[in-house]
């Protein structure tokens, strides 16, 4: 990096870091305040203070909301239910301004390489914005483009992340969140590198060649950087638009069929999960399969980890807490008391009772919205009585994905057998087929290291 690049990450940062402290800053003060001095703490304002505050913002501090949204009690429930209304759409750049930074990425003839481009962005999110544009053979891509200075973004909102957890950690100790943090932390830096998205992006293409209701995008190397990410254009409409129509039951069920395979056939047989299950990133098409978009965070867990998952479905399916302390064993939580792994249980039965149940069935019966936040709430106050524990950082990711597509299941009011979808991806499951297979996938892809742990 040049000098003058260092100076303008720095002053980037500074600047990142100016608009975002007093916000988070400020609520974290009346916060601590009302706590030390017995003042009422009116947390849901405070939490609509901080989706305001954070809508406007382009960058990952928005996606790191979301994330936190999901994972359970990572933030109190006033702010995940806030933070989880937040959209990854935010302002886009200019025609101007994208002809400035496509030239600093292909050359000052970039537009020559192009049959056309659309100066106008066809969608924006968090970190970048897409533009439709045909090469010279005739194929139609998007083009990913990163915004100015996104590095210097992510180190200001992981400064301010940092914060604001460690002040919910001195109010309420249920989940301690140093792993939680180093893993967002990792996860986001790696984003950036749209040369590794790239290489996710062939790693998804390989692991789900042979699933014919899901697809993924090509990669055009010869037109992509490390911060500009071309890539086959897939026709689709964004899943939200579509449940909008009102689908009928058979291509809802469908539509969750194919985004259970997207999500469970890498994981269960490659041991790899796609970290954002966000509504953007689906799209349908017109025979009810799906597009599934975004490759920037994804997790490579140790084959051993997806065993562990298995086993604590084993376990609460036959009632077996000695092999549920196992499971947990294996996942990385450490010295879990009697008492605690009693109420970890209790989380495992809401995520996997689904799984157990060998019948047609939507994801949650009943008619309760806030059912899910309630056996939360549990959690952590029977977390909180029993000393507080710390999630190890492959749950992460592998909790935010389940919570996440479960979502997406219940807005789909899709009836499916769940435990035959599952019982289908792990019926020849051993470890060592799963690392081969991993092993295989990565090298063929390209994919560097690491990503997560096993890598």
């Amino acid at each position: 990096m040049s000098e003058a690049e260092d100076h303008s990450t720095l002053f980037g940062e500074l600047r990142r870091f100016a608009r975002t402290s007093g916000a988070v800053g400020g609520i974290a003060a009346r916060v601590v305040g009302a706590k030390a001095f017995g003042i009422r703490n009116d947390r849901a304002a405070h939490a609509e203070d901080l989706k305001t505050i954070l809508g406007g913002l382009k960058g990952p501090l928005m996606k790191v909301a979301q994330f936190l949204s999901t994972v359970p009690d990572a933030l109190p429930a006033e702010y995940a239910l806030e933070l989880a209304q937040l959209q990854s759409n935010a302002p886009a750049m200019g025609a101007a301004f994208v002809r400035r930074r496509m030239g600093g990425e292909l050359g000052p003839d970039w537009r020559s390489k192009f049959q056309t481009f659309g100066d106008t962005a066809a969608a924006a999110a968090s970190l970048g914005q897409v533009h439709k544009a045909t090469l010279p053979d005739g194929r139609v891509v998007a083009c990913k483009l990163q915004y100015p200075d996104m590095a210097s973004t992510v180190e200001a909102d992981l400064r301010q992340l940092k914060i604001g957890m460690a002040v919910y950690h001195r109010m309420d100790g249920a989940i301690k969140q140093d792993e939680i943090f180093q893993e967002l932390s990792e996860r986001l830096r790696e984003e950036l590198d749209y040369t590794r998205e790239a290489a996710q992006m062939r790693l998804y293409g390989l692991m789900l060649a042979n699933e014919p209701t899901v697809h993924v995008p090509a990669p055009v190397p010869e037109f992509s950087t490390k911060r500009l990410l071309t890539m086959t254009w897939l026709d689709g409409r964004p899943l939200m638009k579509r449940l909008e129509e009102d689908p009928p039951q058979e291509e809802r069920n469908q539509i969750a069929e194919a985004l259970f395979r997207a999500w469970y056939v890498p994981f269960y047989r490659y041991g790899v999960i796609h970290g954002d299950p966000h509504l953007g990133n689906y799209q349908v098409r017109a025979d009810g399969s799906v597009n599934l978009l975004d490759f920037g965070v994804i997790r490579v867990f140790p084959p051993k980890f997806v065993r562990g998952v298995i086993e604590l479905f084993e376990a609460v399916r036959d009632n077996d807490d000695s092999k549920a302390r196992d499971a947990y064993t294996t996942w990385g939580f450490a010295n879990i008391s009697d008492e605690q792994l009693a109420v970890l249980n209790e989380w495992a039965r809401f995520l996997y009772e689904p799984l157990t149940d060998d019948r047609v069935r939507r994801i949650q019966e009943t008619d309760d919205p806030m059912y899910g936040r309630a056996v939360a709430e549990r959690v952590h106050a029977g977390l909180k009585r029993t000393g507080g524990v710390t999630p190890p950082r492959e749950f992460v990711l592998m909790d935010r994905s389940a919570i996440g597509l479960g979502g997406v299941f219940l807005r789909l009011k899709a009836e499916l057998n769940w435990s035959r979808l599952f019982h289908d991806l792990i019926a020849d499951f051993t470890v060592e087929s799963l690392a081969e297979r991993q092993a295989a996938a990565l090298v063929a892809a390209g994919v560097p290291g690491p990503v997560g742990k096993a890598a």
